[in-house]
């Protein structure tokens, strides 16, 4: 059943490059806009959100959108949501091919109730569920950038935690999430060296790399002056790829298909790749108004118009001006792995 779930995202992603998918197969949905951090480089913790979905309107998208299969269940802090195994539950009951749910952490909920949360999710029997913890440095300047004392500290003893929870789920995977920001640049190495003497044990490619990007849409950050220098992001994720380890297997293959990317992205500031949004993924916010990505501003409606349903949205105006912006090169410039690695798969015959 699992072998069979992963050959249906990979023939799935792969059909992407040869025709155009009626409906996407991956799902960024933000299940919370509630948020503990302080991040200097991002507004969401500044959000005061009312009306959320609730859970019996989730499982009514679920139900009426059973396609999808791989979700991200983002935030905000998404452990900040006391249902969110019962969200994980509703798209695994209903999407009966899901592969892969994803979801970050800030690691502030208390350790306790998220790990007994995902005990609940990787009982469900999801063949692949990662989870990802944000780390911008190493421990006095990731509190700083967090704004959260002791940050550091908690993020290391949930990679502890999760690290013995490994043992028991084999379906159970975790990265550490670091974004490159005006405030951390320059600063990757000794962030791991540092991590290193906490987790002797730890790989470069225990890292996954992100660069802070504008969003009024999603992070509400367009206000904040966050970007690096073009050349020292450059160079570092650069040095960073160079010093990752060469596996072999499709994740590996994309992971740095995407980090190269990345790359001619900071320089250029440019779309690398002609994007799959709203084709191969879509961004659903907390309150249920749905964007071709988190990065584009472009507004196709909301599921409680549609009974809860994305068919109307994914055909109406704003979808197709959506489509015409991506076929001429007009889209907003963006590179973030949310929709870079089906941009990646949706692009194959370009990265040979």
């Amino acid at each position: 059943m699992t072998l069979g779930k992963l050959m249906g995202l990979g023939l799935t992603a792969l059909k992407s490059n040869v025709t155009t998918l009626d409906r996407p197969y991956k799902l960024n949905y933000a299940i919370t806009y509630w948020c503990q951090s302080r991040c200097v480089f991002c507004n969401i913790w500044q959000f005061r959100p009312k009306g959320e979905l609730t859970l019996d309107e989730v499982k009514q998208f679920a139900q009426k959108n059973n396609y999808f299969k791989w979700v991200e269940l983002t935030g905000g802090e998404p452990f900040l949501r006391e249902d969110i195994d019962e969200i994980a539950r509703a798209f695994k009951e209903s999407c009966k091919r899901l592969y892969i749910l994803t979801m970050p952490t800030n690691s502030l909920v208390n350790h306790d109730k998220v790990v007994a949360k995902l005990r609940n999710i990787l009982n469900l029997g999801i063949p692949r569920v990662a989870v990802t913890l944000s780390l911008d440095g190493y421990r006095e300047l990731h509190d700083k950038i967090r704004g959260i004392p002791g940050n550091y500290d908690k993020v290391i003893d949930m990679a502890r935690r999760l690290k013995a929870l490994q043992k028991e789920y084999p379906n159970l995977f975790f990265v550490f999430g670091y974004t490159l920001n005006k405030y951390n640049q320059g600063q990757f190495e000794k962030t791991f060296e540092m991590v290193k003497q906490d987790i002797p044990d730890l790989r470069r490619n225990d890292f996954h790399i992100n660069l802070a990007q504008i969003s009024t849409n999603y992070y509400g950050n367009a206000d904040l002056d966050i970007k690096a220098n073009d050349q020292i992001v450059v160079g570092e994720i650069a040095g960073i790829l160079e010093k990752r380890e060469r596996r072999l297997g499709i994740i590996p293959f994309v992971e740095n298909a995407y980090m190269k990317r990345l790359i001619l992205y900071a320089k250029t500031g440019k779309q690398p790749m002609r994007s799959r949004s709203l084709e191969a993924s879509v961004f659903m916010d907390s309150y249920g108004n749905v964007y071709p990505s988190i990065m584009w501003d472009k507004k196709l409606g909301n599921i409680r118009d549609t009974s809860y349903s994305l068919g109307p949205l994914l055909k109406n105006q704003a979808a197709q001006e959506v489509r015409d912006a991506i076929k001429t090169g007009s889209e907003p410039a963006q590179w973030t792995a949310c929709e870079a690695y089906q941009t990646i798969v949706g692009n194959v015959r370009s990265l040979f």
